[in-house]
């Protein structure tokens, strides 16, 4: 959903902008192979960093969590 005057948050920006350790190696290896698959089960299922950090960051970088109003 675009919001004019918006950007959407980019897949992994924040994992990125904070150096994380696990993204670092998921970088190094080519998307799709066996090793990235192994690696990007630990971002899926064993995120190193909270929601609480996530949250937060968010907040310091300027994004919006923004919803439908119901019923629309």
């Amino acid at each position: 959903m675009d919001i004019e005057g918006y950007i959407e948050y980019q897949r992994r920006e924040y994992c990125k902008d904070i150096s994380c350790p696990v993204q670092v190696l998921l970088d190094a290896e080519q998307e799709s192979s066996p090793n990235y698959e192994t690696i990007r089960n630990i971002c899926k299922s064993s995120c190193i960093h909270s929601t609480y950090e996530f949250h937060h960051w968010l907040i310091q970088k300027g994004y919006l969590v923004v919803r439908p109003v119901e019923g629309s």
